[in-house]
């Protein structure tokens, strides 16, 4: 079923996402404060919006695809913000990766102003799995407005699941990060210790295929580092970011967290190399020592 979309934040995730929805045959109205971002969605069939509120108003459900809670409130708020056109016809799907507490927050005071009601939906998978509709996507929420935003979903997602309400989502996205980052660390230190050892690293995810270390970001990423790949499919700047919000989280919650401490310091000296926009598989250069 064709639905009415409007998507604020064409980045990398967004482009994803909108060429995903176009594809579907779904109306896709977008906006970026990037014109060229926007014109890439334009030639395959997206409409350009002038604004958030724009978008807003010429969709049934409106997606976010942004960095940071900041960019989010004023992409909602702000002039010429979501708020502006919102009403109780129309939901907002976040696939943001932001802090639990304002996503809570955001989400209540959209309601209450407006009517318009809020789903949290970070996601795994990256571009790849936007492209092909394989995304997994953990959501907070209340459930009737969880299945109304399946409509979308369905297209981007073959893991779909509801985890409580507002902030629980991005609470989820939090473990996922704490997960991705300990274990691209490992990889990493892995290659590093087959080839001392002489033997070859990318002969290592058939080796441990179906064992204890088997696993996703080992199948999909050990060649990568072991080939010193450094195309993008997601960066280390933006790891960082998820790192210092699971570390905020630890902090207002208590919760000792020792090796993402340590993880989160090495994020930090390679975003000092001047990594930050860099692929995760720069993360060898460290260990490289380049």
């Amino acid at each position: 079923m064709t639905e009415k979309i409007g998507l604020i934040g064409a980045g990398i995730m967004g482009q994803a996402i909108g060429a995903r929805l176009l594809e579907c045959g779904h109306d896709l109205a977008v906006f970026d404060i990037d014109d060229a971002k926007v014109a890439q969605l334009m030639e395959k069939g997206a409409r350009a919006a002038g604004s958030p509120a724009q978008a807003a108003a010429l969709s049934d459900f409106v997606i976010l695809s942004l960095n940071h809670a900041d960019i989010v409130n004023k992409a909602v708020f702000g002039a010429d913000g979501i708020a502006t056109s919102a009403d109780a016809s129309k939901l907002l799907i976040d696939m943001s990766s932001i802090d639990p507490a304002a996503t809570a927050e955001m989400a209540s005071r959209l309601k209450s102003q407006t009517g318009m009601a809020w789903v949290d939906c970070p996601l795994s998978g990256g571009m790849p799995g936007a492209l092909t509709g394989k995304l997994t996507i953990m959501a907070g929420g209340e459930e009737a407005d969880f299945e109304r935003a399946r409509s979308v979903m369905k297209d981007l997602s073959a893991n779909y699941t509801l985890m409580g309400g507002s902030g629980a989502g991005q609470t989820t996205k939090l473990v996922n990060q704490l997960f991705c980052a300990l274990a691209f660390q490992a990889v990493a230190e892995a290659v590093k210790l087959a080839e001392a050892g002489g033997v070859d690293p990318q002969r290592i995810p058939a080796a441990l295929a179906g064992g204890r270390a088997d696993g996703r970001i080992m199948q999909e990423f050990m060649a990568k580092f072991a080939a010193r790949d450094f195309a993008p499919t997601g960066s280390l700047g933006n790891m960082l970011k998820d790192l210092d919000s699971i570390q905020a989280f630890a902090l207002k919650t208590k919760t000792p967290l020792p090796i993402t401490s340590a993880v989160t310091d090495l994020h930090r000296i390679l975003i000092a190399m001047g990594l930050g926009p860099k692929d995760n598989a720069e993360a060898m250069r460290l260990l490289d020592g380049k």
